[in-house]
């Protein structure tokens, strides 16, 4: 009987989520939505010296931007909690003695210095593996190599320890990874990994074995990074006789910088200009600030089917996928083994199809406090339409305000090379000048009223249409292209327009 799928995001709080990271939790909720389980965030904070102040608020707040909604989590709550490790303390520690107890793990007192002296002797002899192991155990200073009184009388001196496993010597140690299918390490090339600490806290290779057995984990989806550190965690279970409960694999590709050479990291944002991190980041240490996909203009759902992208193909052409389709379609077999190249060109392309496809009224309600912010108060039937103008001509939510400036205020400059180009022309000037008493005559206000009756002007008086509409442009919006014209006209109103041909028509005869 196949057991409920329930999974978990387990970051741990040292900084902002990283590209990779919110990948990482992205497949993990797609796949329990898939699924029908359960999506739980688990903060991993055992390594309390590298904690940093508000990174688990903004690890919270990103999913949340995004549109991943956490079923059992610190705030959700849960039949499976505390949900944040260094709530757990009590609970390891029996789980530690149980592997002592048993043979499969090991007090280990050695100091820094002796840890650096070990590695120089390896070194001398050539060895290839610089790490403790089976071959340096009765050397160093350790439960094995030491009397059974020595160790206690060592414990309770408070000398500082660690506990370690025993990596069996000369064993394969085999998995299956969704992904990459079957994975096989030998112990040689493995070492005694630190699994507790004297201050009580466990390692993050002891703290997630027994947090996702006592949280009933059906599967580990996360990055390839973890994949080397698998075989310790296969023998830990092993170990621990939960075999039967172990669950299954997938590690994640690595998301690629944008030429492919390597992992991509922040230090490729801030060169190449665009953001790794879902939402603005203040580092607290330094004060540096970093833009995040939101603050530069993304939609969550965008920002959505984008990132599933990277490492995962659905097959076929489509690449369009809102929230649910991506739940209905995703799967973990069709995600790829090799790395994904971040492509922002490709991120821009996807932020442009979902602006121009999500409906006016929600984009206003998202445009909202940056409209507030820039001190536009226009009612929002005006808004509206001012959306409506420019949905097609933006990249990011962030151009909105800036976009059409001057549909909220006159004109900055004129482009007057291009006006005059089109003004010294024979006849212009003339059609020009009898504008203002043609647009005062109309008894409605409509783009396509004020179409007819200029189109009807130009017909009458042959001139070639062009070099009326560009000169017409110019007078209300200071620039050669942008929306309909006859649009605009209708959207600021007739008696701004009007004041507007007559500022522009003054400010051309004097110059």
């Amino acid at each position: 009987m196949e057991r409920p799928v329930r999974v978990r995001f387990a970051p741990s709080p040292t900084g902002p989520l990283h590209l990779g990271g919110v990948r990482t939790a992205l497949y993990n909720y797609l796949f329990a939505r898939k699924t029908g389980g359960q999506f739980i965030l688990r903060i991993e904070d055992t390594d309390q010296t590298r904690f940093v102040q508000g990174a688990e608020e903004y690890i919270m707040e990103s999913l949340k931007w995004i549109g991943m909604e956490i079923d059992e989590g610190i705030h959700e709550g849960g039949d499976f909690g505390p949900y944040r490790q260094s709530d757990r303390k009590h609970l390891y520690e029996k789980y530690v003695h149980q592997l002592i107890d048993d043979g499969h793990a090991y007090y280990a007192f050695d100091t820094a210095e002796e840890l650096e002296a070990m590695r120089e002797r390896l070194k001398e002899r050539g060895a290839d593996n610089l790490s403790y192991n089976h071959h340096v155990r009765q050397e160093m200073k350790n439960s094995i190599s030491l009397s059974a009184e020595e160790v206690q009388r060592k414990i309770e001196a408070g000398e500082p320890y660690v506990v370690r496993i025993k990596i069996p010597e000369n064993e394969e140690v085999k998995f299956t990874d969704v992904i990459r299918g079957e994975v096989v390490f030998h112990t040689e090339q493995l070492d005694d990994k630190v699994i507790f600490k004297s201050d009580g806290m466990p390692t993050y290779h002891m703290a997630n074995i027994v947090d996702d057995h006592l949280m009933q984990i059906s599967h580990v989806i996360r990055g390839e990074e973890w994949l080397s550190s698998t075989p310790i965690h296969v023998l830990l279970y092993r170990f621990l006789n939960w075999e039967d409960t172990m669950p299954e694999f997938a590690h994640l590709p690595l998301i690629l910088k944008p030429d492919g050479n390597g992992k991509l990291s922040k230090r490729d944002g801030d060169r190449l200009g665009f953001p790794v991190f879902p939402l603005n980041w203040n580092n607290p240490a330094t004060g540096e600030e970093s833009l995040g996909f939101k603050e530069r203009g993304f939609l969550p759902e965008a920002f959505m089917n984008m990132l599933a992208f990277l490492g995962w193909n659905p097959g076929g052409t489509q690449e369009i996928f809102h929230k649910q389709e991506l739940i209905d379609t995703f799967s973990l077999e069709r995600v790829s083994k090799s790395g994904a190249k971040f492509d922002f060109e490709k991120a821009k392309w996807f932020n442009q199809q979902y602006i121009k496809t999500t409906d006016l009224k929600s984009l206003l309600e998202m445009l909202r406090p940056e409209f507030e912010a820039n001190g536009i108060d226009k009612d929002d039937a005006f808004l509206e339409k001012y959306i409506g103008l420019f949905v097609d001509r933006v990249t990011f939510l962030s151009e909105f305000s800036s976009a059409g400036y001057y549909l909220f205020e006159r004109p900055h400059a004129y482009n007057e090379k291009q006006f005059n180009k089109r003004y010294q022309k024979e006849g212009v000037p003339e059609i020009l000048e009898r504008i203002p008493a043609l647009l005062t005559s109309l008894k409605s206000w409509k783009a396509e009223d004020i179409e007819n009756a200029i189109h009807q002007l130009i017909e009458d008086n042959e001139i070639n249409p062009g070099l009326i509409m560009g000169t017409f442009r110019i007078m209300l919006t200071g620039e050669v292209g942008g929306p309909p014209l006859y649009e605009i006209a209708e959207l600021i109103g007739q008696k701004e327009t009007m004041e507007r041909i007559a500022i522009a028509l003054r400010y051309f005869s004097e110059s």
